[in-house]
């Protein structure tokens, strides 16, 4: 029973790391973002650089991943040795369940050096979107709206 109740919270731990995260690309608005007037400015590629963009780290995972690891040790012995076990289960599930939420959540993403029209230089780091790809000379557009910037074709 105990066990099944381990995977059952496990799997919701997955669910909700995967399910609540925004995407970063440059095709992505938040609601707040929508239907705004945005700056735009065009400009031409200079450099590309691939980075990775860091995942999450809410409460969600360490807290998913604590209540794991604090049923699957309290099944272990009984008595005391169960409310120790539980108590080492719930610290290193709660680590492994932050640890696994930032590494599931992390993304492949991009820093694009842009000149600008007006020779102003600027980078942007974005989500790479599938199907979408700079190249160095491509012209740009630069849209800026409530201070996050994305590059465009």
């Amino acid at each position: 029973m105990n066990q099944m109740l381990a995977s059952f919270a496990l799997i919701v731990l997955m669910v909700l790391s995967t399910g609540c995260q925004s995407t970063l690309t440059g095709e992505s608005y938040s609601r707040s973002e929508a239907r705004k007037v945005q700056q735009v400015q065009y400009g031409t590629v200079e450099y590309l650089r691939p980075v990775m963009i860091e995942g999450t780290k809410t409460p969600v995972g360490a807290g998913a991943g604590a209540a794991v690891g604090g049923i699957a040790g309290s099944s272990v012995g009984s008595g005391k040795g169960a409310a120790v076990a539980g108590v080492v289960g719930a610290v290193a599930g709660g680590v492994a369940g932050a640890a696994a939420e930032e590494q599931v959540t992390k993304r492949q993403g991009v820093e694009i050096t842009v000149r600008l029209d007006n020779r102003q230089i600027i980078a942007v780091v974005q989500e790479v979107a599938p199907g979408v790809s700079f190249r160095n000379g491509d012209r740009v557009r630069v849209l800026t709206v409530n201070g996050t910037t994305r590059i465009a074709r």
